[in-house]
Parts: structure tokens; C-alpha cells; sequence
């Protein structure tokens, strides 16, 4: 469901007429960038905060879930979004038809396994639950976390796209338990762990680096991404707004504000 946070929803309509002909990233049409909650739309708020500076004004427009902001983009109610990695919207655009391209690199938010009831993987009982997302990248990304910690052995050559289905062996018979990502903190105490990104986890008091059983690398495929339809790939605004998330200062806020649980991949 679309959230207010930044912008009202009477301006997700179409600009009014006496913006039509204004510059984007004006007073008068400011550009509008989807983001999620937590993590990207704090990063988006520091982003805006140093745009603003030099006279370009931006506007973030705040979701819960992973689908509505390519949705709105497509609709026209989004000039750009700031929140998924490129596995997310390659299938997004194989299963929905959008023609849209990213313009730049936001931030790293590492997947990490959490439990609240044991301290290490190697503890699960036979039969343990762990949650993962129900969304096919964030899944699959999740099953190869799980499986590279040693909780269960996925068939030969699996990758982002793995499923359930791919589990090879499981000689614990661990329960693998499908949760819409953002649901998941609030899960853990029915369930022996969850896997879980850095935006979720973070604002939740969980950090990747400092409470999680397992954890991606740094050199993970998973860096978020400034998106735009194609028709706007080299349009001046667009290359602004991803010229913001590589601004020193943004990047030095990230590693500050975050403690190494998000990495700036601007």
C-alpha cells in the first residue's frame, strides 16, 4: 500500500497544469523518488538534504512493499525509484513488461540470519522453521545465504533464482517458511530464524554485522540501483539524482549512520 512520508497524495497526481512546462527538480514540479521504508528512505533524505543545496528539489514518495514502487513508476506517478537491486528488477521486468533502466548505484543493505532462540546455525534442531521473503530474488538470495552457512546443501549451479524446490539436501529437514520480507522481524520469535535485509532489520534494532548468525559479503551482487523508465536514461535529471548518491558526504552519513550494516554503493 502506497504511504505518505515526504510527499501528500494529492501531489502523486500528474504535475497541474501551471507545472507542466517547469523544469523537474524545481519549487515548481520538485522530481518525485520512490523509496521503502527504513534504510532507503533515510538515505534518500540525506540524498535530498545535499540535491537541495544546489537547487535541485526532490520529493520522496514512501512504500511498504516491493512492488508498488515499479508500479508507480510505470503509472507515470514516479519519475525514479531508489530501492531495488538489479536481480529484483530484471524479474520484475520479465514478469511485468516494465522497460526501465537503473542510472546509478544507491546503497548495500546485507541480508543477514537472525534468530532470537540460538546463538549459531550449527544449533537448529531437526524440523526448525526459518523465514525467508516470498519475493522470487530476495528468496532465492536468502536459500544461497542459508546454504553457504551450511543449513542445507543446494543443488549444482542454483544462483538468485533458486527456489524450495532447489534444496538438494536437508538432513536437518529444515522448514523453510515463505513471509513477505518486511514481515519478517516481527516473525522471529515464531519461528528459529529468519533471513532478512539490512532495511528491514536496521530500523528494528538488528544489525548484520554485529547480530547475525550469517551474513552476505560485501561483494555482493545485491546493491540497490536509481531506477528510471528508458526514455529517461540520459535525461540531465536523471543523472543528477544518481549523482547525489555519490556525493562524499552521503556516502561518509551512510557508513556513520548505519555502522557498517548498509554500504554506500554509490
Amino acid at each position: 500500500m502506497l504511504r505518505r512520508s515526504l510527499l501528500t497524495l494529492p501531489a502523486l497526481a500528474a504535475a497541474p497544469a501551471w507545472a507542466q512546462g517547469a523544469e523537474l527538480g524545481t519549487a515548481a514540479r520538485p522530481l518525485r523518488v520512490g523509496v521503502t521504508q527504513g534504510v532507503h528512505a533515510q538515505t534518500f533524505e540525506k540524498v535530498r538534504d545535499v540535491l537541495a543545496r544546489g537547487g535541485f528539489i526532490t520529493r520522496a514518495v514512501e512504500f511498504g512493499d516491493f512492488i508498488q514502487p515499479n508500479a508507480a513508476l510505470q503509472a507515470g506517478d514516479l519519475d525514479a525509484n531508489a530501492y531495488q537491486h538489479l536481480p529484483f528488477l530484471e524479474a520484475q521486468k520479465a514478469q511485468r513488461g516494465y522497460d526501465f533502466v537503473p542510472v546509478g548505484r544507491t546503497v548495500l543493505t546485507l541480508m543477514g540470519v537472525f534468530s532470537r532462540k540460538h546463538r549459531d546455525l550449527a544449533a537448529l534442531p531437526n524440523g526448525a522453521r526459518v523465514a525467508i521473503p516470498n519475493d522470487p530474488t530476495n528468496g532465492g538470495r536468502a536459500l544461497l545465504l542459508l546454504a553457504q552457512a551450511g543449513v542445507f546443501r543446494l543443488r549444482p549451479g542454483a544462483d538468485h533464482r533458486a527456489t524450495i524446490a532447489d534444496i538438494a539436501e536437508n538432513p536437518k529437514r529444515i522448514r523453510i517458511v515463505e513471509l513477505e520480507a518486511a514481515t519478517i522481524v516481527r516473525a522471529l520469535d515464531d519461528v528459529d530464524a529468519g533471513a532478512i535485509t539490512g532495511n528491514y532489520a536496521v530500523p528494528a534494532g538488528l544489525n548484520p554485522l554485529r547480530d547475525a548468525l550469517a551474513r552476505e559479503n560485501e561483494q555482493s551482487v545485491y546493491t540497490c540501483l536509481v531506477v528510471v523508465r528508458r526514455a529517461n536514461e540520459n535525461a540531465p535529471w536523471a543523472q543528477r539524482l544518481a549523482a547525489g548518491y555519490r556525493d562524499p558526504e552521503v556516502k561518509a552519513w551512510v557508513e556513520t549512520t548505519f555502522g557498517g550494516a548498509v554500504i554506500s554503493g554509490g
